[in-house]
């Protein structure tokens, strides 16, 4: 990394013991497997090195959502087992068992490429079967599962490791439709039953079937959010006991007493009614931190929180710090703690308006990671 970027003064902060605390949390919680999702860059997290932190802790099985984030996976040394949860194409198949992935198959067409792939490299492929029971994204319906299912179990060069599904619902504990949603897959795991072939791999809970359905856990768990500490909804319950594993953090980098009725950013949109003090932060929506947060979020600096002013900006935005006193270089805490006050990525989505998800995955390379802990 060049020299002017490792000194940039904004910075995300990974606290790897907190990923070991959270993964052993839903361990016990849960008492089955888990699959630790890692897609998105680890949910803003950084994929390698969450990956690599992951795999000393002995994780069972990785997930991520398209066959390069494998394969990244695979070329930065991990030998875990890493299922592919994204739909695929049939030109991408011998990239899957080269490089040894598990192959989420959503179709009986899917199938028979895959089997069409392994064969012409004559070695076999682990597959997945994804059933839709409500999400209506990729999957075969359970309702017309049954020859998917008993090709599969018939194939000759796929070896069926996982029949899984998706819940839409289960950020929500009073969600009717998760409990729809099991009937369904349990009426296409029968479908196994009845030819006599061993039971694979079932999983189906997320960070929702994790934190509120104790039935969808089944064989294995598939926390992505709440591995990371983070809540997938406003109306999820804290029923674990999980730590947030990112901190965004940056500096004053510019202090200056805005006039009364003076604009402050772009359109003109916030003026102060008294004479105030305002200080720039270089962190924006460049970075993929939200410009929904203009005039609607808040920092801590000094332990006390001051709001957003004006629009943010692609690479800075401007603090309303009033009559307090604030100096170039003073630590600015978007995501995390400082002194006993704490900013949540919850309260950022809340702020913005968006789901806690957008606003892990949002912050993009732009920003070094500086990982600590494990």
């Amino acid at each position: 990394m060049p020299p002017a970027v490792s000194e940039r003064p904004t910075r995300i902060r990974v606290d790897l013991d907190h990923l070991t605390f959270n993964l052993r949390s839903i361990r016990s919680h849960v008492g089955v497997p888990v699959m630790a999702i890692v897609k998105a860059n680890a949910y803003g997290h950084g994929l390698v090195p969450v990956a690599q932190h992951l795999q000393k802790q002995g994780v069972e099985q990785l997930g991520v959502a398209f066959v390069e984030e494998g394969i990244a996976l695979r070329q930065a040394g991990i030998t875990a087992p890493v299922l592919v949860l994204g739909g695929i194409f049939g030109r991408q198949v011998a990239q899957f068992i080269a490089h040894d992935l598990e192959i989420t198959v959503s179709s009986l067409d899917k199938l028979r490429q895959v089997e069409a792939a392994a064969e012409a490299l004559g070695r076999k492929a682990v597959i997945h079967l994804k059933i839709d029971t409500g999400m209506e994204r990729i999957g075969v319906h359970s309702y017309s599962a049954r020859a998917f299912i008993e090709a599969a179990v018939a194939s000759r060069w796929c070896v069926l490791k996982g029949i899984y599904s998706h819940l839409a619902c289960a950020d929500d504990p009073r969600s009717a439709m998760t409990l729809q949603q099991l009937e369904r897959f349990f009426e296409a795991c029968a479908h196994i039953e009845r030819v006599g072939a061993p039971m694979p791999l079932r999983h189906l809970a997320n960070s929702g079937g994790v934190l509120h359905f104790p039935d969808t856990r089944l064989d294995m768990v598939r926390p992505g959010i709440l591995m990371y500490g983070v809540l997938p909804d406003a109306a999820a319950q804290r029923t674990i006991d999980v730590r947030p594993v990112m901190s965004l953090v940056s500096q004053v980098v510019y202090f200056k007493v805005v006039k009364a009725g003076n604009p402050v950013s772009y359109g003109a949109t916030w003026a102060p009614s008294r004479d105030t003090r305002v200080v720039t932060v270089p962190i924006g929506y460049g970075d993929g931190y939200p410009r929904a947060l203009s005039s609607r979020g808040e920092v801590l600096i000094r332990a006390h929180r001051y709001p957003i002013v004006g629009r943010v900006c692609m690479d800075q935005f401007m603090v309303d710090i009033g009559q307090d006193s604030a100096w170039n270089e003073d630590e600015v805490v978007l995501i995390g703690s400082q002194d006993g006050n704490t900013i949540t990525a919850e309260n950022l989505a809340q702020a913005a308006g968006i789901i806690p998800y957008e606003v892990l995955v949002g912050l993009n390379e732009r920003i070094p990671r500086e990982y600590s802990g494990g």
